[in-house]
């Protein structure tokens, strides 16, 4: 799997997720799974032997599809 793909297919599937089961959940929340899922990023595709600054690239990679899941499914009431 590609290093990029993993933070970003996984961002999107925490938005969704977050969007449709739990719409009232809380910004510490989301804030600490987009942490916990670029770390594991961070992880899965090594990045971390080299620098642990990677990790600052894949929160990103992780935050905005997130954001842009929850919005598509908040906002275009696929919520059923």
């Amino acid at each position: 799997m590609s290093a990029e793909l993993l933070p970003v297919l996984s961002g999107v599937l925490l938005g969704t997720i977050l969007g449709r089961l739990y719409p009232g959940v809380g910004k510490g929340i989301c804030l600490a799974l987009v942490l916990l899922l670029a770390l594991v990023a961070t992880v899965a595709s090594g990045e971390f032997r080299l620098n642990w600054g990677f990790i600052f690239v894949d929160i990103p990679m992780v935050a905005v599809p997130a954001y842009a899941g929850f919005f598509v499914v908040r906002k275009r009431g696929w919520l059923h």
